[in-house]
């Protein structure tokens, strides 16, 4: 491994000094509570603190300990963290809830090891809970320390390849002083966040800006080093908007796989060579309806892997029943509050507010 170009305590001492003066303030901050600490670590898993901070505090209004959140159907959890995205974390989330509790008795493992067994907790996502929760020296290696470790040793590899994966980790052990791991860990999380950002880094704000090679060497605005981006793949799907009585008709999707647990109107996939009308009417089939679809137009949504294009068509019926098991109809209103996955929020506005 290549060691570090400068001391390792000077990056702590630099780091706490800077912290003591423009730490930020976080609710998540004001406890050494394992389980609200984890509850933080997972939701911040490639989601901003900003987006994050209002699902944190309707989670333990609803969840306030552990047991809590294990003792909680899994669709409650589901329908609690809709729009925040990823939801296998909200799966894992629930997952781990359950193993604390039968498990390990309700009581957070303080290993960076026994963490790891939980669902959903990597590495880094264990030593930010080890560090924060119990101040044991445990490294992180976030999004966030990455980018610093990158600019501060100017590594010029993609930070996510398998040989700079094993530095960064090497540095980011190094770093992580013996005392005030937590205040530590804070910080470097923090000047991430605020000070060594992704585009347009404040380097003249930055207390580590004296050690850091990138900046010596002018490189900050060019590392880290971008991976090639693999193409996007492109869906097509069709949804079918059924109307009765002013109420939809929605389904949830499976626990487990892509979106597990969100509502959906219900959905075909389209192949290329296919037009999408002609998929819905075996929708129509599956149900046992018939009648004259209204087309509603096209959503474009990007989830995370792919790109999906869902066009949209409306049928009023006036069937008491309809064939279809894990079902639920709803209002428009009732519509807007309910945990629909992206593309199906969006499909919601279209429907006229009139229903006709």
């Amino acid at each position: 491994m290549v060691e570090l170009p400068f001391p390792a305590a000077d990056v702590a001492e630099r780091l706490l000094e800077w912290y003591g003066r423009e730490g930020r303030e976080l609710p998540w901050r004001k406890t050494r509570d394992p389980y609200r600490i984890w509850l933080s670590e997972i939701m911040l898993q490639q989601t901003t603190v900003a987006a994050v901070i209002g699902y944190y505090q309707r989670f333990l209004q609803n969840f306030p300990t552990v047991e809590h959140l294990a003792a909680a159907p899994q669709e409650t959890v589901i329908d609690l963290w809709a729009g925040l995205g990823y939801y296998a974390r909200a799966r894992n989330l629930h997952a781990a809830a359950k193993m604390v509790v039968e498990d390990f008795d309700g009581a957070f493992p303080q290993s960076v090891d026994e963490l790891q067994q939980l669902p959903g907790v990597g590495r880094s996502t264990a030593g930010a809970i080890a560090a924060l929760a119990f101040e044991q020296r445990a490294a992180i290696l976030d999004g966030n320390v990455r980018r610093i470790l990158c600019r501060l040793s100017a590594l010029q590899q993609p930070p996510r390849s398998s040989a700079a994966e094993k530095q960064l980790w090497y540095w980011a052990e190094q770093l992580t002083p013996m005392q005030q791991v937590h205040d530590y860990t804070q910080a470097i999380m923090d000047l991430g966040a605020t000070v060594c950002v992704p585009r347009q880094p404040m380097c003249q704000s930055c207390p580590l800006q004296g050690l850091c090679q990138a900046r010596a060497l002018g490189l900050e605005q060019q590392l880290p080093l971008k991976q090639k981006s693999k193409p996007v793949p492109t869906r097509r799907e069709a949804a079918l908007l059924l109307e009765r009585d002013g109420r939809y008709l929605v389904r949830r999707r499976p626990a487990s796989g892509l979106l597990g647990g969100l509502w959906e109107f219900p959905t075909i996939s389209v192949g290329d060579d296919e037009g999408a009308a002609e998929r819905v009417e075996l929708l129509l089939q599956d149900f046992a309806v018939s009648g004259e679809l209204q087309s509603l137009g096209v959503i474009h949504h990007v989830y995370s892997h792919f790109r999906l294009e869902l066009q949209l068509f409306r049928l009023s019926i006036h069937e008491p029943h309809v064939a279809e098991s894990r079902n639920g109809w709803y209002s428009l209103m009732e519509l807007k509050e309910l945990a629909l996955h992206g593309a199906h929020k969006k499909a919601v506005g279209k429907i006229p507010a009139s229903g006709e």
